[in-house]
């Protein structure tokens, strides 16, 4: 989290720097247009992090599904699944941090002991045919 006067290509040399340090093995991170420029050759250089832009295809006029990008809307939803997430009530970033950690455990840990594996992830449980 960062004050509005900071762009978020400015504050991701922090987080990559940290993303570095607690987890080593990640050596890709896909990022929107908005990150492309010296943080990819930064990251690279510094970090041996290989910074993959996600653009739209050249000619495409209105409303494109970008590769990769929809994951992380997708697992945002996700998140926004647990009622607490969904506002911002926490003084202090680390307590959202905590509540989205725990959101993704609980929903990982419901994935795991469900009973059969599902298999056609398009459709809604409890939704027929």
């Amino acid at each position: 989290m960062t004050p509005a006067d900071i762009q978020d290509r400015d504050a991701a040399r922090d987080v990559f720097w940290r993303l570095r340090l607690t987890q080593p093995q990640i050596t890709q991170v896909w990022a929107d247009r908005g990150y492309a420029g010296d943080l990819v050759d930064w990251a690279r250089d510094r970090l041996w992090l290989t910074l993959r832009i996600v653009s739209r295809p050249k000619g495409t006029k209105g409303f494109v599904v970008l590769p990769r990008r929809w994951k992380v809307e997708r697992t945002i939803g996700w998140c926004m699944n647990a009622r607490r997430n969904a506002r911002d009530y926490e003084r202090l970033p680390q307590h959202s941090e905590a509540h989205l950690n725990w959101a993704l455990v609980t929903m990982m840990t419901r994935r795991l002991t469900r009973r059969s594996p599902r298999t056609d992830w398009t459709k809604r449980v409890g939704q027929a045919g």
